[in-house]
């Protein structure tokens, strides 16, 4: 297994109780952030923790470490992928604490596909799109999403730029969502391949923002199929939400995190910071994934 950079170890530095923020994106995937801006924004926001969760890509992984360790900021690596159950989506963080499993050469083959897959969506999307008279071209996206995983948010952009619509919540009723002309399905990742993909390279698999996937009734099988964890917090979440989220993840055994999924500028509005984890939460996500089973099973 190739190593990874050295990543920074955790020195609080800041008096109020230290707290994370475990679901960004960055200028590699969907968001308008680079490493550094998202860094210097954490760092503002005083947060002592964070990890980039890209989607379908790594590739920001390292520069973004660097950062954080420059600014004094815990750093740890992460990626959402997308999987598929019940025809809904299933999106999972992936984290890799005490792990390297994010550089090997295997996992980035393996999330290749998706990467892939990602450019063959935009034609796909671009020609149904092409067949109820909305001109837009692939080349529109692609100029906007750059080195980044090119996605829906893209393709909303391309056709606010193009003057097509006038907002991204616009775009996505009229054109992306599904069952609207522009929509392309996602290449299909299954919810226990997924979670078998990021165990098998050391990684810890957390059910993302699960307030608006519609999937509880699900629950019960991925802990089964191994599921490590919940995103108990997150800026769609209210207080409702939290309160079922954290009980269904203390039912399970399950660690609970909690991330802002900011995007940048992406969206309405910055997000990094609105939704802050207790480090406690960030200790736990570090025990070793044996170590933890074993101790809940002889609880």
């Amino acid at each position: 297994m190739n190593q990874g950079p050295n990543l920074p170890t955790f020195q609080p530095s800041n008096p109020r109780p230290p707290s994370a923020d475990l679901h960004l994106h960055t200028t590699h995937s969907d968001g308008t952030f680079s490493p550094q801006r998202l860094v210097e924004e954490a760092r503002a926001c005083g947060l002592a923790c964070i990890a980039l969760t890209d989607h379908d890509t790594v590739n920001g992984t390292a520069e973004t470490a660097e950062h954080a360790k420059t600014a004094g900021i815990e750093f740890i690596p992460g990626i959402e992928l997308t999987a598929h159950v019940d025809e809904r989506e299933f999106h999972v963080l992936a984290y890799f604490p005490n792990s390297d499993g994010w550089s090997d050469p295997g996992f980035r083959g393996e999330i290749k596909k998706f990467a892939d897959a990602r450019v063959e969506r935009i034609h796909k999307t671009v020609a149904k799109l092409n067949a109820v008279g909305v001109g837009l071209r692939a080349d529109d996206v692609f100029a906007i999403s750059g080195n980044g995983a090119p996605g829906r948010l893209h393709i909303a952009k391309a056709l606010i730029n193009r003057g097509f619509v006038h907002t991204v919540d616009e775009a996505f009723v009229r054109f992306l969502r599904k069952g609207q002309p522009g929509f392309a399905p996602k290449f299909r990742l299954s919810a226990p391949d997924a979670i078998a993909l990021i165990h098998r390279f050391g990684g810890l698999a957390v059910f993302a923002h699960p307030g608006i996937a519609w999937l509880d009734h699900r629950i019960p099988d991925f802990v089964r199929w191994g599921l490590d964890g919940i995103e108990v917090w997150h800026s769609s979440h209210r207080p409702g939400d939290v309160k079922r989220y954290r009980a269904i993840a203390e039912q399970h055994d399950l660690l609970l995190t909690g991330g802002s999924d900011c995007h940048g500028m992406a969206k309405e509005e910055v997000l990094i910071g609105s939704v802050r984890l207790a480090y406690e939460y960030v200790e736990k996500l570090k025990e070793p994934r044996r170590t933890r089973i074993n101790a809940n099973q002889d609880s």
